[in-house]
């Protein structure tokens, strides 16, 4: 069963929110359709260490130390796995410790501001009568969805195996996944410096989210159901879909990311996010020396303060990667919420 499967990769598997009465994970098990796979040898695609996860209570904030990992003996209820039960899909994909592929579509999609690809795929079966909820996956820089859409093995840079795995844990839950491509595939402008209105992959995301909500053109989509995710550039873009399009996604995962503005080790989160700021989990590695943790921690504090629901996994000797654990746990979120 993929969720069995995939809770064998990691070794720290104690999760707690930071929100009074949301939960804790420990353990992983479950049950998905579709094709089983094993989980990727330990030490390969950039992850395997052994991870923490820290709560409002112990992550400090922008410049502290490495967070410590939450107190075994939190008084947090654990969740259990029918909890955030998924929905039983077939993916398109065959997936095993050596490889990943998936079948997929390539749309493009014509904007106000030129004309992007799309490449995107949906689980096997009948869709629910409202419609497949959707994931989007924002690509990092220049690893767009030309490249992760591929065969993807254990050897690549920047945990992209564990991208694949993704695409494969978010099909069987029963998402749509889309996955646009960035200007001339190689980084989202939502840090650039300009106005982000007036930027292409704001005219994107208009015709993208048009679409999704009157059209069938990716398929039978809730559209009242739409999340995202993405590393480095992608994380920052997804930050972006809360910023400027409020209302819009009901959750959000940051891998190796922070706030829509930041770059790098420049960082600068806002002290009033907006109100309606989708749930979010953050991924990182400490040894990220591209984006430093400390900008996510900033980040969710943010977040925080204002009671928005976040969660933070942060693997110990980790760079700049998907974390092995991230096809699990992003799924997981969405599916809460």
């Amino acid at each position: 069963m993929l969720w069995a499967v995939l809770g064998a990769c990691g070794d720290a598997r104690e999760i707690e929110h930071d929100q009074a009465g949301a939960a804790s994970v420990a353990g992983s098990s479950g049950q998905a359709g579709g094709t089983p796979f094993m989980p990727p040898p330990a030490g390969t695609g950039g992850s395997g260490a052994a991870g923490m996860i820290a709560d409002g209570s112990v992550g400090g904030s922008a410049g502290d130390d490495q967070p410590a990992p939450p107190d075994a003996s939190s008084d947090a209820m654990p969740i259990e796995p029918s909890d955030a039960a998924a929905p039983s899909y077939e993916a398109p994909c065959e997936a095993s410790a050596e490889r990943v592929v998936c079948e997929y579509t390539l749309t493009e999609l014509t904007t106000t501001a030129g004309t992007r690809n799309i490449y995107w795929t949906k689980p096997l079966g009948d869709p629910p009568e409202a419609g497949f909820p959707v994931a989007i996956i924002f690509q990092g820089s220049f690893f767009g969805p030309s490249f992760t859409w591929q065969e993807l093995t254990p050897d690549l840079p920047f945990g992209g195996f564990y991208q694949g795995l993704l695409h494969v844990a978010l099909l069987e839950a029963g998402f749509v996944v889309i996955e646009p491509e960035a200007e001339g595939g190689i980084a989202w402008q939502t840090n650039a410096g300009g106005d982000y209105l007036a930027s292409s992959d704001h005219a994107l995301m208009l015709e993208l989210l048009e679409r999704l909500a009157e059209t069938e053109d990716f398929g039978s989509v809730d559209d009242a159901r739409l999340y995202a995710s993405g590393i480095s550039s992608g994380g920052y873009m997804t930050s972006r879909m809360a910023v400027s399009y409020p209302g819009r996604f009901r959750a959000l995962a940051i891998q190796s990311g922070s706030y829509a503005t930041c770059l790098g080790p420049l960082c600068e989160v806002p002290s009033e996010l907006p109100d309606d700021h989708p749930p979010t989990l953050f991924l990182h590695g400490d040894a990220d020396g591209t984006v430093p943790v400390d900008t996510a921690i900033a980040y969710r504090d943010a977040l925080e303060a204002q009671g928005v629901e976040t969660e933070l996994m942060i693997d110990m000797g980790i760079g700049h990667a998907w974390l092995e654990r991230a096809p699990e746990a992003v799924t997981r979120w969405f599916l809460m919420h």
